[in-house]
């Protein structure tokens, strides 16, 4: 008897009517009409069944802190720098632990089956990584959680953070991260850059930088990675995140720049919902949204994967851990309103994010992992459109959140009793 089947399910790739059968932790069929007995069988009545959201960028270190021990009055970045350096020296251990778990628990009702969490290592007693060591330990068994060194005052900036930063890595942190616009000078960056990859290189490790976070056109460390990626033989491991400078670049520059990067393998992880807030803040009109140039990244084969940055803490005060919401951003932003661009908006942050995380066995496929998750929407477009509900979280084949359909009940003389937001999508053309 297989564990459980999910019946009459519509795919990303849109194959309708489809049986999924899963056993073991594991799926060993796709296909259509599957009679074999199951544990549990759930009845997807032709919505959307996904593969598990993908946060590639996320600070759970700071996560749910919003308020504590102030809050960021003017909603800046400046302001949130500063906070969080309030922050740090006043929480415990147990109190970045608990706010984590409470986070993951919000991730697992929204879908969430994988984040990649940087973690501040300019904090000399690493608080923030001894909890986050604790915290993915505790919730491995229903998310992967993949942690990043950032030494977020500047590796070179800080003091003591490169050392901070190698006690991290030996502690067990999975990527090494870096700031490098962060540094003093932009000499200072680039040596950043090329001291963080070597060290990649020779532990074999990931490499995620924020890179770049800024409206100065002439912050350009992303072509630094990129050379020092390939140097180092660090192709396909390398991650810029936010690369905002590159929405202010000329277009000459990132004529070159892009190549340089498609040549080096680096993945770019845009954060939409973070990004387009932060940005801009000292333009007048026109006024610059700051996000990066998704579309031509995306069209010169590099993989571009949408990140949410933060959920209520010093930096954003708002977010609910919904991966649909930061698709939904990133879709606008960027201007990505073609059919086939706002089904790419819904692989941001599911194939091409775990692509970015190295994630095995993602995907529904035979042979993948049974983590799947059921949208209250018919396809992809549809689930951005309208944030879907998550009605089933499954992991390993297991059921692990459950959520009724948003069904509204109306009392129009002549109209129907009842209304589902799934049944107004648009039929497709014959």
């Amino acid at each position: 008897m297989l564990d459980l089947i999910i019946k009459n399910a519509s795919l990303p790739d849109g194959r309708t009517g489809v049986d999924i059968a899963c056993q073991d932790g594991i799926i060993t069929a796709v296909e259509a009409g599957i009679t074999a007995e199951a544990t549990e069988v759930i009845d997807a009545k032709g919505y959307l069944v996904s593969p598990p959201f993908v946060d590639p960028h996320f600070h759970m270190d700071a996560t749910l802190s919003l308020g504590t021990p102030r809050m960021n009055v003017s909603g800046t970045l400046l302001e949130g720098i500063a906070l969080w350096g309030e922050l740090k020296p006043v929480q415990s251990v147990d109190d970045i632990i608990q706010r984590a778990l409470r986070y993951c628990d919000l991730a697992v009702s929204m879908g969430l089956g994988a984040i990649r969490s940087h973690v501040d290592t300019c904090d000399d007693e690493l608080k923030g990584v001894e909890a986050l060591l604790e915290v993915r330990e505790q919730v491995k068994d229903y998310i992967d959680l993949q942690l990043v060194a950032f030494p977020q005052d500047g590796v070179l900036r800080d003091p003591t953070a490169m050392a901070n930063t190698l006690r991290a890595l030996d502690m067990g942190v999975d990527v090494v991260g870096g700031i490098p616009h962060f540094e003093r000078t932009m000499a200072d960056g680039a040596e950043s850059v090329r001291q963080l990859c070597e060290i990649a290189a020779e532990r074999g490790l990931m490499v995620d930088m924020h890179c770049d976070e800024s409206d100065d056109p002439h912050s350009r460390h992303i072509e630094t990675l990129a050379c020092e990626s390939q140097r180092l033989g660090l192709q396909g491991r390398v991650a810029g995140s936010h690369l905002t400078s590159m929405h202010s670049m000329d277009n000459y520059y990132v004529s070159k720049l892009i190549p340089l990067m498609v040549e080096a393998g680096v993945h770019a992880i845009p954060n939409p919902l973070i990004n387009i807030m932060l940005q801009g803040r000292h333009d007048t009109y026109p006024k610059r949204r700051g996000q990066t140039r998704v579309r031509e990244l995306r069209d010169a084969g590099i993989t571009v994967g949408f990140g949410s940055d933060c959920v209520m803490d010093p930096w954003y005060s708002m977010g609910t851990a919904d991966m649909l919401d930061v698709a939904f951003m990133g879709l606008h932003v960027g201007q990505l309103s073609s059919r086939e661009d706002m089904a790419w908006c819904f692989d941001a942050v599911t194939q091409n994010s775990a692509h970015i995380m190295g994630l095995e066995g993602y995907g529904i496929a035979k042979g993948c992992a049974a983590n799947l998750v059921l949208l209250q929407a018919r396809d992809k477009i549809e689930a951005i459109r309208l944030r879907a509900d998550r009605l089933a979280v499954i992991r390993k084949g297991k059921v692990i959140a459950r959520k009724q359909p948003s069904v509204s009940c109306l009392s129009l003389p002549g109209r129907p009793e009842s209304l589902d937001p799934a049944d107004y999508a648009p039929k497709s053309p014959t």
